[in-house]
């Protein structure tokens, strides 16, 4: 900088002073510097998109479906297409998953299945079934154990059974186009002999009962806490009785209330009527789907359930019809088709649901 001749020296020294900034001060020994926090960061929250999902009905793979698992990719038949077009798909496993244990004693049908089972259903688009059922433990403690390691050697979630009571009502997991959906499994159907042996506790393994009311009730208003929506996968119902029973009619609007979004499952064998309550989805009765033994008039009906969801808001049903032919569901075309969903909607008329929420 070039300075007037006039200004004497000191006033240099205070003109570039005045130029210069200022040194920061140094921290003294045990003081630490000080610096300007910074600002938090806020995640933002993922919008909520609606998404899908399916429902299918009873699966085993006894008699003719055993050798279905040979090829476990085609094991489901045509239905896994309709399947795999859902985000979610979810089945009832009525079936321990083992080569071993011993049969329940006095039982007249008992189903137990390799754990390429669990292989076809991944490869057919399942992404997690109930095994809350009269035949979860059909193969008693060691085919609980068994099934529980092959379904985590497989990474296949299951719901509604566990090593104890805490594992057995844990709701699985997922987030679906930002919404966070968890899904319940439990049974109200076991034999009679069976209930104090096949039930979890915090002390022993066995099944998600819904005849423990309570718990089951707490389970759902956990969930219901940090989750968008909540589902609960039931075994219930009377075998081949077209209408709802008492239990079912009594259980479902205390689910509702404690907070579930959905409430679907089986037993009947045959189709029973779903449809809203309030807000609340409910089907009562999902019928056979991977079964050998079926009646083109009764038992062989089946098809997949497909609802469209967007948090607590259940947008759409959709019914897939099908029969079952060998074992496997095979979906229906053309006016056969146009007539089953009648046949299905025409099943309401005796649950108390409604059409619309």
């Amino acid at each position: 900088m070039r300075l007037p001749r006039a200004l004497p020296m000191f006033a240099v020294v205070l003109s570039l002073a005045a130029c210069s900034p200022a040194p920061e001060k140094e921290p003294q020994r045990g003081q630490v510097a000080a610096t300007r926090p910074a600002e938090p960061t806020k995640k933002p929250k993922p919008e909520k998109k609606p998404f899908t999902i399916a429902f299918g009905g009873d699966v085993h793979f006894e008699g003719m479906l055993r050798g279905r698992l040979n090829d476990p990719s085609t094991a489901l038949g045509p239905i896994a297409n309709v399947l795999r077009k859902a985000d979610l798909s979810m089945i009832n496993l009525e079936t321990a998953i083992t080569t071993g244990g011993t049969p329940a004693p006095g039982k007249q049908f008992t189903f137990r299945a390799p754990a390429s089972a669990l292989t076809a259903l991944k490869a057919s688009g399942v992404d997690v079934a109930s095994m809350a059922n009269n035949h979860g433990m059909d193969y008693m403690e060691t085919g609980l154990a068994d099934s529980l390691a092959a379904a985590k050697r497989a990474k296949f979630p299951v719901v509604g059974i566990g090593a104890d009571a805490a594992q057995a009502y844990r709701p699985w997991r997922r987030t679906v186009n930002g919404n966070r959906v968890a899904i319940i499994g439990a049974t109200q159907v076991m034999d009679a002999e069976f209930i104090q042996a096949w039930t979890a506790t915090s002390e022993k393994g066995g099944l998600a009962s819904a005849k423990n009311e309570p718990a089951l009730l707490k389970a759902v208003r956990q969930a219901r806490k940090n989750s968008d929506t909540v589902i609960v996968h039931l075994h219930w119902g009377t075998e081949l009785q077209k209408c709802p029973n008492a239990a079912q009619l009594s259980l479902a609007p205390k689910l509702v209330e404690a907070g579930a979004d959905v409430v679907v499952g089986g037993h009947a064998h045959i189709l029973l009527g779903g449809g809203y309550l309030d807000d609340a989805y409910v089907n009562y009765g999902m019928g056979n789907f991977i079964f050998y033994n079926s009646n083109p008039a009764t038992t062989g009906k089946t098809g997949v359930l497909t609802l469209t969801i967007k948090g607590r808001k259940i947008l759409k049903d959709a019914w897939t019809p099908a029969t079952i032919q060998g074992g496997i569901p095979v979906p229906m075309t053309g006016p056969a088709r146009t007539q089953a969903v009648a046949d299905w909607k025409s099943l309401r008329s005796c649950t108390g649901l409604a059409a619309r929420p």
